[in-house]
This record gives structure tokens, C-alpha cells and sequence, in this order.
């Protein structure tokens, strides 16, 4: 999933000062394990200090092989990534979003990695981040790096209101913002079409947005577990202003936070230095903590944007793009991204690198309990349209809830079926 999509920057990354070259390899294919390497990496993904670093420390420890690390645009991409899986001359390792990796294993392009989830620890992975990879039991996607969304919250208001804690449990959190919204203070600010945080609520509750029928898919919005997510969602909508008909970027959600009068925001953590940058004021004043579950014992589900890596059929290389992804994958340099980048790192015993930093903390937290989008081939046409942000405000605005689900899930499972 393209990063920009959760609707706040994750990490402050530059462009990154790499030639842009040819499509895929151009060295002699028989070349093994040895040779260029052709790396597609997304657009700030990383900086360009860290990918420095990574390759200087892969070209010294592979002897013969060296990195041509190639930067891609969000824009278009996805025709780019079909057509080189097509072709004689693909790259041998390309980054892409979690929840496209089913659309481009579709195409049969891309290599099974079933036989390397064992070499890469792929029993601690994060789900969110794993699941998407893996088509009809087989591993295509190796996952790389996460974001979520949590809660970010001003401290000021919620002490103002006796509140000193965060909430743990869904329960709670719903008295706490009817506590918080009072007066000229929104609760929460949360906007009518935020379907991602939609998406968790119908998860906790076990529910989904589609699921697999055989060998079709059909929309599942009118389950009694999604319509109790939805319900849960119009319960703490309710306990703000944030307009029924709109996502959290009309208007943007950190512009509305920045004014100081809005307790609460539901953002990845990154969110957080958009609003101070708008009112400096508010500079040390926004906690975060994951967005709380039907019970105490663990965050509630989330959706879990990020990015897994592949590697190519066509790939001239494939021990060597192997390498790549292993490296990019393991301890070592998983722990140096989730520093640099404030990402979650792909494991679920690597989250105590980042316990120092309140927000990314509070997010692996929610990482644990992470879910990615149905893994259809055709969820992308799904979102094109999106008919569960016309579900979302048409229940909000008095819609029989039932009727609402029923028509939305029609929707999905005709374009599922496409």
C-alpha cells in the first residue's frame, strides 16, 4: 500500500540521489548470483543516507555483485510493475504496496518464495504485512515495513477533563470522548469516509469487507459482525463534528487538530508533525496510543499500510536478488530503518527497537493486530469507486444500516467478480 494513502506522511524521507537507468538488467543473465543487481525502490520510501549505507555494506559483503538501486514513482506505477513481470527484462527486486501483490501474482510473473519463510523468520512476521504476500499458500511478497494508524491525542484537554490515561478498551474510549466533548472541544474528530479506520472496527469484531467464496469473491458489508464495526463507528462519529460526507483529507484532519479545540485524531504517527508544523504551539503537547479492542489485553485490529518486496520470474539474477531481500529483511537492517524511518519493523520481536519513540511504539503496538484488504486481484477497482465510503455516509445520515450494507456489498462482489 502506497503510503501517502494513510492520509498523513509516515516518515519525512528526501529523493534520493540514485541513477535511473534502464528498465531491468543488462548484465550477461548467466551471471548467477554475481553482476548488476536492479533494485526498484518507491519514491521516499527511505532516505537516500540509509540506502547508501545498505548498499555499500551489500556490495562489500558480496563479493562480484554490485547495486544499481533505481527510484520509482507512486504515479503509474502499477502499469510499470505489470508490464516489466511480462517482459525479458525485469528488475530483480521491486518494492511494492502490501495490498497490490495479489494483482501482480495474478499476472504469474512473479517468483514463489514459499521455500525462503522458514530462512527469513517468517513465523514472527506481522500479518498485515504477510498475508498480502501470500496467494493460494504460496509466499510471493517478503514483507519489508509497516505504518497504521492510532490515536493522537492532546494532552492539555484530556487532563482538563480528569482523564489520565488513555483508553484500553473500545468501552472506554466511547465514555472518554463523551467526556472530552463538551463545550467548544470536539471529542474526536473523525470524518464520515475514514474506511481504513472503518476496516479494523469490522475486523475486531470479526467481520470483513469481502471474503473469499470458493473461487470468487463477494462482498460481506452486510454480515452482523461489519454492520457491528460499522455501528461502532457511528457511535464515536457521533462524538465530534467531523462531517458525514467527507475522508480525513476534506478538509484536511491535521488542519482541523491543529485549532486546539479537537481531542482526538485517528492518523498514523506522522500525522502528529503536520499539526505542529501548522500550530507550534501544540509542540509536546500530542500523546498517541493504539486504537483500543473490545478488551484490555491487546490493541484493537487495525489496517496496515506498507510494503513487501518481490522478486521478478524474469529476474536474471534470482540468488542474488534473494540476497537483497534477505538482507533488506533481516535483523539488522530492519532495526536500522525503524530508527531512521520511524517505520514498524516487518517482525513482531523487533517492535522493542522502537519503544523510545512514543508514536511509532503505540503503533507496533496496533502493528500486532494488523490486516490488510481483501486479497483479491480486483480490490484496486474496488477502491477506484470505493462504495463503502457511500456506505459509511449513507448510514450516517439515517440510511437503514442493513439496506445500506446490502447495497454496498453488491457493489464489491459485481466488481470483485470483474
Amino acid at each position: 500500500m502506497k503510503i501517502s494513502s494513510l492520509a498523513a506522511p509516515v516518515a519525512l524521507a528526501t529523493a534520493l540521489a540514485v541513477s535511473v537507468t534502464a528498465c531491468g538488467s543488462t548484465d550477461d543473465p548467466k551471471a548467477g548470483a554475481s553482476g548488476k543487481v536492479t533494485v526498484w525502490i518507491m519514491k521516499d520510501s527511505v532516505t537516500d543516507d540509509f540506502l547508501t549505507r545498505f548498499r555499500t555494506d551489500f556490495d562489500a559483503t558480496h563479493q562480484g555483485t554490485t547495486l544499481d538501486i533505481q527510484i520509482q514513482e507512486w504515479d503509474g506505477i502499477g502499469e510499470k510493475v505489470t508490464a516489466a513481470l511480462a517482459s525479458n527484462d525485469a528488475p530483480d527486486v521491486i518494492e511494492v504496496g502490501n495490498t497490490q501483490i495479489a494483482q501482480y501474482a495474478a499476472s504469474g510473473g512473479v517468483r514463489d518464495l514459499s521455500d525462503k519463510v522458514a530462512d527469513l523468520n517468517g513465523a514472527d512476521w506481522l500479518p498485515g504485512l504477510a498475508e498480502p504476500g501470500r496467494i493460494d499458500g504460496k509466499q510471493y511478497g517478503i514483507p519489508w515495513y509497516a505504518a497504521n494508524r492510532v490515536v493522537i491525542y492532546h494532552k492539555d484537554l484530556f487532563a482538563q477533563a480528569g482523564i489520565t490515561a488513555p483508553p484500553k478498551t473500545r468501552a472506554e474510549w466511547l465514555t472518554v470522548t463523551a467526556k472530552l466533548n463538551k463545550g467548544s472541544t470536539q471529542g474526536i474528530y473523525l470524518p464520515g469516509q475514514n474506511w481504513y479506520a472503518l476496516a479494523g472496527f469490522i475486523w475486531e469484531d470479526g467481520g470483513d469487507l469481502a471474503v473469499r467464496d470458493g473461487d470468487t469473491w463477494k462482498g460481506a458489508l452486510d454480515t452482523p459482525q461489519a454492520l457491528a464495526g460499522m455501528d461502532f463507528y457511528r457511535q464515536l462519529q457521533a462524538l465530534g463534528k467531523g462531517p458525514k460526507d467527507s475522508d480525513e483529507a476534506k478538509p484536511p484532519q491535521a488542519d482541523v487538530f491543529a485549532k486546539g479545540d479537537v481531542a482526538q485524531i485517528i492518523a498514523v504517527p506522522g500525522g502528529a508533525k503536520i499539526v505542529e508544523e501548522a500550530n507550534p504551539a501544540l509542540k509536546g503537547k500530542l500523546g498517541f496510543f493504539p486504537i483500543p479492542g473490545t478488551t484490555a489485553d491487546k490493541p484493537g485490529a487495525v489496517f496496515t499500510g506498507g510494503s513487501d518486496l518481490i522478486v521478478p520470474e524474469a529476474s536474471a539474477h534470482p540468488d542474488a536478488a534473494y540476497e537483497v531481500v534477505k538482507a533488506l529483511a533481516g535483523e539488522k537492517w530492519q532495526t536500522e530503518m525503524a530508527k531512521a524511518m520511524s517505520y514498524v519493523p516487518n517482525r513482531t520481536s523487533l517492535a522493542r527497537v522502537i519503544q523510545d519513540d512514543e508514536g511509532t511504539a503505540a503503533m507496533a503496538a496496533g502493528a500486532a493486530q494488523g490486516r490488510a484488504t481483501p486479497n483479491s486481484p480486483q480490490w484496486a477497482a474496488v477502491e477506484a469507486t470505493n462504495p463503502i465510503k457511500q456506505y459509511m455516509t449513507a448510514v450516517l445520515t439515517g440510511t437503514d444500516p442493513a439496506r445500506a450494507a446490502k447495497d454496498a456489498s453488491e457493489s464489491i462482489t459485481k466488481t470483485l467478480g470483474s
